[in-house]
């Protein structure tokens, strides 16, 4: 089932105990995706010397289910990482032949720009001050800021303007820990959000706060615990980081991306992965800046 981007904002966010086989399975789902044979491209472009190599290095979340998940094998789970696969399938590399390095809100630059991995897709929201340090494909996915709680919400939180004098959990370096701020200014930053689902238990924090389809992951993952407010306050176009101006590979991998758009692969892998939980939203339009 397809919605359009305002109901599935919705959707994702009032999500709470729903099927997860497709993302916690102990085995990662095998890729749809058929690999080129040949990839034939232009001599000097990153696309020749990672065709060439037959590997590629991409960063990506490890904690976060439906998009990035590491059951311990090292290989992550989720539609990033099948947003990966598709991208090294076009290169001509196979999903055994990609390094997976653990990427953290707050190395997804540092990582880029010191040629630690190729690329970065990990729930990384595209905008201008990110732009001035590294480049973006996509977006391949819009999601929208909301609001973890306790089952039952006893604080009574029915949006970020509820949050003023109470403290929140979220993750340094993000767009989230920036959008909060505007709410409360008693903000408890960790490094990954599952760090953060302790500090809720206890009553430390009264809510955590990040993208609505992290947040319906983590309440799909502990069952009965939590719950998602249901009241996005942004929208976080994610996309693809590469290395600033590398014009040629940031439109290989629009083209890629929009290729898996027009031929259904786009529907295909989000049904394999964060579809267990969630509607099948509209892809959103490819950025070409």
């Amino acid at each position: 089932m397809r919605l359009s981007k305002g109901f599935v904002a919705v959707a994702a966010a009032a999500v709470t105990v729903l099927g997860l086989s497709a993302c916690t399975d102990s085995a990662a789902p095998e890729s749809s995706v058929d690999v080129e044979e040949v990839a034939d491209f232009e001599d000097g472009t990153t696309m020749a010397r990672l065709a060439e190599a037959g590997t590629i290095t991409i960063g990506t979340k490890f904690d976060q289910p439906l998009f990035g998940l590491d059951d311990g094998s090292g290989v992550p789970q989720g539609f990033d990482a099948e947003i990966g696969k598709l991208v090294a399938a076009k290169l001509g590399i196979a999903a055994g032949d990609i390094e997976w390095v653990e990427t953290v809100s707050a190395n997804r630059e540092p990582f880029i720009q010191n040629g630690d991995v190729d690329l970065v897709i990990a729930t990384y929201t595209i905008n201008d001050a990110r732009k001035e340090v590294v480049s973006f494909a996509g977006p391949y996915y819009t999601a929208g800021q909301d609001l973890l709680v306790l089952e039952g919400n006893p604080e009574g939180i029915e949006g970020a303007d509820d949050l003023e004098g109470k403290a929140v959990c979220t993750v340094s370096g993000s767009t989230s820990e920036a959008n909060v701020a505007e709410y409360t200014t008693d903000i408890i930053a960790t490094d990954t959000y599952s760090n953060c689902l302790e500090p809720l238990r206890t009553g430390a924090v009264a809510a955590v706060t990040t993208d609505n389809v992290i947040l319906a992951g983590l309440a799909d993952q502990n069952e009965g615990e939590f719950e998602v407010v249901g009241a996005p306050f942004t929208e976080e176009p994610y996309g693809i980081g590469l290395g600033l101006d590398d014009t040629d590979f940031r439109m290989f991998i629009n083209d890629t991306l929009q290729d898996a758009e027009d031929d259904g692969t786009w529907d295909e892998l989000w049904e394999a992965t964060a579809g267990a939980v969630l509607p099948t939203p509209e892809p959103p339009a490819i950025d070409r800046y």
